[in-house]
């Protein structure tokens, strides 16, 4: 406008450039780091599972609050499948909503179902929930009753200092200091790796907008091009690369 009316030359903002924002790194765990967690995470004598709520995040790329506030009749073992459903506030279940979609079902492995099935024998009959464990479980009822237990808690406080726990299982097994969420990026990831669509993936995830998968598809279309350079660099890279440096003869 001010142009327009010759108060201005012309626009002050008309060489301003965008800023270029940096593609993110998305942190994942290397199959041996994987290994290693569950092998400490088996002998954790805690009375949380850790080393099934490990897998079950590796395999399902389940969020932290979906696992902990994951219940039975949540698992389907006739069909292996696993239905992440909002929770209603009833007198054995606490209130939860999930965090961006409605709900959705995703896939489990026959070794998965046998340790979920080992899992259920071993809690009270009737019990609730998957991974809370039953005195904690005891805890939050109480504090329910209190009225001292709030949505936010069924998100962040179902268990009393999961971070400084996972870290020190982190520390055993000489892991990176990533976080727990990073087995969702693991779990993800390996899905782009072995083929799956962004569809799929998105669908599976529970992400409420394709941006965020594409931000996956991008994080492993990176690695498969460095994979692409080492495996050029070691079959015909080093071909050429001998006959580069071999000898010539000229004819007389």
């Amino acid at each position: 406008m001010a142009v327009e009316r010759k108060q201005l030359p012309e626009h002050p903002l008309r060489y301003l450039k965008a800023p270029k924002w940096r593609k993110g790194k998305i942190e994942v765990y290397k199959s041996d780091e994987c290994e290693r967690l569950l092998r400490v995470a088996r002998d954790d004598r805690g009375s949380l599972r850790w080393d099934l709520l490990i897998y079950t995040a590796l395999i399902t790329g389940m969020r932290r609050a979906e696992l902990l506030n994951l219940v039975w009749t949540d698992v389907d073992f006739d069909t292996q499948e696993i239905h992440v459903n909002p929770k209603p506030d009833k007198a054995e279940t606490w209130s939860w909503l999930i965090k961006d979609t409605d709900s959705r079902d995703l896939p489990l492995t026959d070794e998965l179902v046998a340790m979920l099935a080992e899992q259920q024998a071993s809690q009270p009959d009737k019990y609730a929930y998957v991974f809370v464990p039953p005195e904690r479980y005891k805890v939050i009822q109480k504090l329910r009753k209190q009225g001292r237990w709030t949505l936010s808690d069924a998100r962040l406080k179902v268990i009393n200092n999961f971070r400084r726990k996972f870290q020190k299982i982190q520390k055993r097994a000489s892991v990176r200091s990533l976080r727990f969420h990073d087995l969702r990026n693991t779990a993800l990831t390996n899905w782009f790796a072995n083929g799956m669509s962004e569809h799929d993936v998105m669908t599976l995830a529970g992400h409420a907008s394709f941006e965020t998968t594409h931000k996956f598809y991008l994080a492993v279309a990176d690695d498969l091009v460095d994979r692409a350079r080492v495996a050029a660099a070691a079959g015909l890279g080093q071909n050429l690369a001998r006959i580069w440096r071999a000898p010539t003869f000229t004819s007389k």
